[in-house]
């Protein structure tokens, strides 16, 4: 008899259909909680699969009593209540480094994108408008400050991508790294005040929401510009609007946003930003390696066999 297991939807159909082919699959519907399986039939319930958007409560995994095992289907698990399933045993796995490239090819488009202002650079073009004059000049890239709030796997990445352009890197982490050529800033204020361009590439959760604040942005300064395609959560979205109208700072571009789909009109709105839909690990390469991690994980947990990519701090 196949393992029960329960699918966090909505998830990508290519997904649940490869978890399909080897378990039995219910779904549980975030965010409205809908069910389908019958709440009796919860206590065999042995695996969860989820994606690194989707959100689990406590009181869901009270109703899971063989839960053994979540499977995220990416880097994140800010999505995971882990104190919780650190203290009932639940392992936790997830699908890292498979998205490293896309996304730090991302981030550097948008870096070109906001600072050449290409988005208006093609609207300009396809109106017609070339005909009544020239485009107004943008900024160069090349002897720009790259301050890197994050500098794990992706935040590497982005860096060497970064230098490639002939950007000065600095970086924020937990601690220094001697063997880097790059300056270290203990504080996100002080990386914020000495950079051209804040590129956010840290974990979400409780430690960085609303990290970035009316006290970042200010130290960006009217010239900055903020990248995000880390999570939307580390983004305190009012106060970024304000700082985009008042010319706090000078763009913003944003693959991630707070409550995903919905992105606030007045952010929309505004010309001096680049809006993308969360695609950053958005290639068939890389989703389908993802899924393919994320389904091997239960795999290896229910049949025994290594490895089971657990979270840090979460086996």
């Amino acid at each position: 008899m196949a393992t029960k297991i329960l699918c966090c939807t909505p998830m990508p159909g290519y997904l649940r259909d490869s978890l399909a082919a080897e378990f039995d699959c219910h779904d549980y519907h975030f965010p409205s909680g809908a069910l389908t399986i019958p709440k009796a039939a919860l206590a065999s319930i042995r695996g969860m699969a989820m994606t690194g958007e989707a959100q689990i409560s406590a009181a869901l995994l009270d109703q899971l009593p063989a839960l053994e095992i979540i499977s995220v289907f990416g880097a994140g698990y800010d999505g995971v209540p882990m104190e919780y399933c650190q203290a009932r045993g639940i392992r936790v796995a997830h699908t890292p480094g498979l998205m490293t490239d896309d996304a730090a090819d991302l981030v550097t488009a948008l870096v070109l994108m906001t600072g050449r202002n290409l988005l208006r650079a093609d609207a300009f073009a396809r109106s017609g408008d070339w005909a009544k004059g020239s485009f107004p000049l943008s900024s160069t890239i090349t002897g720009k400050r790259a301050g890197i709030f994050g500098l794990g796997r992706i935040g590497m990445a982005i860096a060497h991508r970064l230098v490639a352009l002939g950007m000065q890197i600095s970086y924020c982490a937990r601690s220094p790294r001697p063997d880097l050529p790059w300056r270290f800033f203990p504080d996100l204020e002080e990386l914020a005040r000495d950079s051209d361009f804040l590129v956010m590439s840290c974990p979400g959760g409780a430690a960085t929401r609303g990290i970035v604040g009316p006290r970042i942005l200010q130290a960006l300064g009217p010239e900055g510009i903020l990248i995000n395609a880390a999570r939307g959560s580390v983004v305190d979205e009012a106060a970024l609007i304000a700082a985009l109208k008042g010319g706090t700072i000078r763009a913003a571009g944003l693959d991630v946003f707070a409550c995903e789909p919905s992105i606030p009109p007045d952010l929309a709105a505004l010309g001096n930003t680049v809006l993308l839909p969360h695609i950053a690990s958005a290639t068939r390469e890389t989703r389908e390696a993802m899924a393919a991690l994320c389904r091997a994980n239960l795999h290896n947990w229910f049949s025994g066999v290594a490895p089971v990519v657990l979270v840090p701090n979460a086996g």
